[in-house]
């Protein structure tokens, strides 16, 4: 039988009602600094398990097998929602549910990278994949629970913005983490870059320690089986909570799968390694963010349902630009407006599509809720995006991207019954 969304799960994409905190004031506020520097600890950690271990361990001699095979190390963050559960069910120490585990995951990841750092690749690969597994390990469960804790300490107001800060704080770890190590490398060792990195962790847990606990809603699960069940009991007696997997599996799906291809196209298309890697660094990363900043701030003001819908015509629009690409050929000046163009809506679809599944989730069971709406996200970067180059190939790269384009509609069209363009301006709608 279909029952009502609870007010504390059901997606609340108001507008700002008249009185509430300015979107000045709210991203100068504690909250906003806690969301950025939480998504910098977040972002920091996933690229020493793939980029810069991988380039570690080719300047190292190790065989390019062994080195394809270290990806399987990165399976913690698609099975993150396996030990959610514990998250919600149990606190660890006086400091809170949240951040009693938030501290001892983030120790035990500064450990795992410093770590990390001092094993060999050449003479043990097997101790650094088992060392790598440990930091992916860590860093999954950081992840679950500051999901959790970002969407139990911002009201729903400041929900898109959180995000969007989030985002932020996420991609300058990844910058920090990708460019700067590898940066480093060239100078210092290994073993050096990777304590540098567990070091920039540090200002993170100190944010958690000195941070308030949210408040904690009743009905906690009072055991650990419950916790299992209640979450996905509650999550699938609502209505159209099928409906609301398949609109997160598909609502980037094409964007997705245009990314999966845009170096092979570029670099078909006449472009060199330095050119691509300059305007994509140059337009591509502040582009981003600035999209993610933008959208928090349009979140405030037309609520996450609406902001789906504009931001996704925008992430469409911009894939269509590839095509133009395609057309107009090799460009400087057109590949750095189809970059730039596609960053900052891919910024702003991000930060509204994080938030819409934040507000998905019932405050008593976030951790797991919200670890396993976070997993589907993964879904098309690997099923999607496997078949693009046999698309590419017979369909040239014009007739890829319009493909791309077209990919996006069955999501837009699921906004109809997971985000209805009037459901802001109502409350008591049920999904």
């Amino acid at each position: 039988m279909s029952m009502p969304v609870s007010a504390a799960s059901r997606p609340v994409s108001k507008p700002a009602p008249p009185g509430a905190p300015s979107g000045g004031r709210i991203v100068f506020g504690r909250k906003m600094a806690v969301a950025m520097v939480m998504g910098f600890s977040c972002g920091l950690p996933l690229l020493l398990t793939i980029s810069v271990l991988q380039a570690w361990m080719k300047k190292e001699g190790v065989d390019l097998s062994i080195i394809g095979l270290f990806s399987l190390v990165g399976l913690p963050y698609t099975l993150k929602f396996l030990w959610a559960p514990v998250f919600d069910r149990f606190t660890l120490s006086p400091a809170g549910r949240r951040k009693g585990w938030l501290a001892l995951a983030q120790a035990l990841l500064i450990v795992a990278i410093a770590g990390l750092g001092f094993t060999a690749p050449a003479r043990a690969p097997w101790l650094v994949a088992v060392a790598a597994f440990f930091v992916t390990f860590f860093s999954a469960s950081q992840d679950i629970v500051v999901d959790a804790y970002r969407r139990e300490d911002l009201t729903d107001a400041e929900l898109g913005l959180g995000s969007s800060m989030y985002i932020y704080g996420y991609r300058a770890g990844m910058l920090l983490a990708s460019g700067g190590g590898l940066i480093l490398a060239d100078h210092i060792p290994f073993s050096m870059v990777y304590l540098i990195m567990a070091l920039c962790l540090v200002p993170g847990l100190v944010v958690t320690l000195l941070t308030p606990e949210p408040t904690e809603v009743p009905g906690r699960p009072a055991t650990l089986a419950r916790a299992v069940v209640e979450p996905l009991r509650e999550y699938f007696s609502r209505d159209g909570a099928l409906v609301i997997l398949l609109f997160i599996v598909l609502y980037k799906i094409g964007d997705t799968m245009a990314s999966a291809m845009t170096t092979p196209f570029y670099l078909d298309t006449g472009f060199s390694m330095s050119e691509i890697g300059t305007v994509v660094k140059l337009f591509g990363f502040w582009a981003t963010l600035i999209g993610a900043f933008t959208g928090g701030f349009v979140m405030i003001r037309i609520g996450i349902n609406r902001s789906l819908w504009a931001f996704g015509v925008l992430q469409a629009l911009s894939t269509a630009g590839f095509a133009g690409l395609a057309l107009v050929g090799h460009s400087l000046p057109m590949l750095a407006s189809v970059i730039a163009f596609e960053n900052f809506s891919s910024g702003m679809g991000t930060a509204a599509y994080v938030a819409f599944m934040a507000s998905m989730t019932d405050r008593r069971f976030t951790a797991t809720q919200y670890a396993l709406l976070s997993s589907l996200m993964g879904v098309p970067r690997v099923l999607a995006a496997a078949p693009t180059g046999y698309f590419a190939i017979h369909l040239g790269w014009v007739g890829f991207f319009v493909l791309c384009t077209v990919a996006a509609v069955p999501g837009m069209a699921l906004l109809m019954k997971c985000a209805p363009w009037r459901g802001d301006s109502n409350d008591d709608r049920q999904l």
